[in-house]
C-alpha cells in the first residue's frame, strides 16, 4: 500500500523555529505588522472554512510568489469556499468560471463584440479580468480552452486581435480539480501544469472538523453570504504588495541553493520517474522556500524551509513511469525518497 501522503506546511510559527547558528550578514527582519495582517487573513478564512489551515496558508505563500495554485480534492470539501473566503479578507475582486466541455476560450479571456449602433468592434472583458480568478474544475474542459490561459497565467496579459491587454495586479489563477480517476476528465498537460506554483490537495477532514462543520450548518451558516458570517477584509492590495517586497529581500546561502537544487536533479535521476522537475520547478521551490520563512519571522532560508515547501512545490511536476504507478508508487513517496537521501547542507 503507497505512504500516506505528507502534509502541507501547517501555520507559520509565530517566531523562528529552525535555523542557522549564525544569520546571514545584511538581513533585515521582516515587518511584524505585514506578517499579523496575514496572519489575521487565517483566522478570518476559518470563520467559514473549517480544518483546512495548511491550504490557506500554502494560498497565501502563493499569492506572496505571485503565482498560481491548484486545488485538488474530491466534490464537497469547501474548495470554492476556500477562494471565496480567501478573496473577502484581502479585500480582492473575484470572480468564478465554472468550466465545463462546452466552454470556449472567449468566455474566458473576453471577444470582440460588433456594436450595430457605432458599427465598431470593442472588446469586452471576460472573467480572467480579476484579482483571484476561481478556475472551477479545470480538468473538465477540453485543452483548448485550458490553454486559454496559459499567456494570461505567464505574461499577466491577454491577446486578443493582436492587441495584448494587462491584467489587474495582483492576478492569480487558482483552479480547482476533481481526481484525475474521476470520470469525465481532461488531464492538464504537464506544460500547463508546470505553471503552476503548488499543488495542494485538500483531505476530507477529520471527524472532529466535519462535526463543527455540521453544527455550523445547524446554527444557520450559509456559504453564499460571508459577511453574514463574520468574514472580513483585514488586509488589502497595499500591504500584500509590501510583503511581496520584503520577500524578495530574503536571503537565500549559496548552500541552500545548491540544495534546492540537488533535489530537483535528483528527481531526474529517480528510476520511478519519467519527467523529473525542471529549472522552472527549482526557482519555484526557491520562491515558495523564501515565502515561507518570511511568514516564519526570517529575513534568510534555510534548508528546513526547503523541505517544508517540497512536496506542495514539486508533486505537480514530476511523472510516474508505468510500471512504477503499477507497482503502487506516488510521486508523494519519490519525493520523500529524494528528502530522505540528499545530503541537507549544515
Amino acid at each position: 500500500m503507497p505512504p500516506a501522503e505528507p502534509a502541507d506546511p501547517p501555520a507559520p510559527p509565530p517566531a523562528e523555529t529552525t535555523a542557522p547558528s549564525v544569520e546571514p550578514a545584511g538581513t533585515t527582519t521582516p515587518s511584524v505588522e505585514l506578517r499579523a495582517a496575514l496572519a489575521g487573513v487565517r483566522t478570518e478564512v476559518g470563520r467559514a472554512v473549517v480544518g483546512q489551515d495548511s491550504a490557506v496558508t500554502s494560498l497565501l505563500i502563493a499569492l506572496l510568489c505571485s503565482g498560481h495554485v491548484l486545488l485538488e480534492g474530491v466534490p464537497g470539501v469547501a474548495k470554492t469556499l476556500l477562494v471565496r473566503a480567501l478573496g473577502a479578507s484581502l479585500d480582492l475582486s473575484t470572480k468564478r468560471v465554472q468550466f465545463t466541455p462546452d466552454l470556449m476560450p472567449g468566455d474566458v479571456t473576453g471577444s470582440l463584440v460588433y456594436d450595430a449602433r457605432t458599427a465598431e468592434f470593442s472588446f469586452r472583458e471576460g472573467p480572467v479580468f480579476t484579482n483571484l480568478l476561481l478556475a472551477d474544475e479545470i480538468n473538465r474542459t477540453p485543452p483548448k480552452t485550458q490553454a486559454s490561459l496559459l499567456e494570461a497565467m505567464e505574461e499577466r496579459q491577454v491577446s486578443v486581435d493582436g492587441t495584448p491587454r494587462p491584467l489587474p495586479e495582483p492576478f492569480v489563477v487558482i483552479a480547482t480539480q476533481n481526481p484525475v480517476e474521476h470520470e469525465g476528465t481532461y488531464p492538464l498537460p504537464e506544460a500547463q501544469l508546470d505553471r503552476f506554483l503548488l499543488k495542494v490537495v485538500l483531505p476530507v477532514p477529520e471527524r472532529d472538523h466535519e462535526i463543527e462543520v455540521l453544527a455550523r450548518h445547524a446554527a444557520g451558516f450559509d456559504p453564499r453570504d460571508l459577511a453574514a458570517a463574520g468574514v472580513r477584509p483585514v488586509a488589502g492590495p497595499q500591504q500584500l504588495a509590501a510583503a511581496r517586497a520584503e520577500v524578495r529581500q530574503v536571503q537565500v546561502a549559496p548552500e541552500v541553493l545548491g540544495y534546492a537544487v540537488d533535489l530537483c536533479r535528483a528527481t531526474r535521476r529517480s528510476p520511478s520517474l519519467s519527467l523529473g522537475v525542471s529549472p522552472r520547478g527549482a526557482t519555484a521551490l526557491l520562491a515558495t522556500s523564501r515565502a515561507w520563512a518570511w511568514l516564519s519571522g526570517r529575513a534568510y532560508v534555510t534548508p528546513d524551509d526547503v523541505k517544508a515547501l517540497a512536496h506542495p512545490t514539486l508533486r505537480h511536476r514530476v511523472q510516474l513511469r508505468p510500471e512504477a504507478e503499477l507497482e503502487g508508487v506516488t510521486a508523494e513517496s519519490v519525493l520523500t525518497t529524494v528528502l530522505a537521501t540528499v545530503p541537507v547542507p549544515r
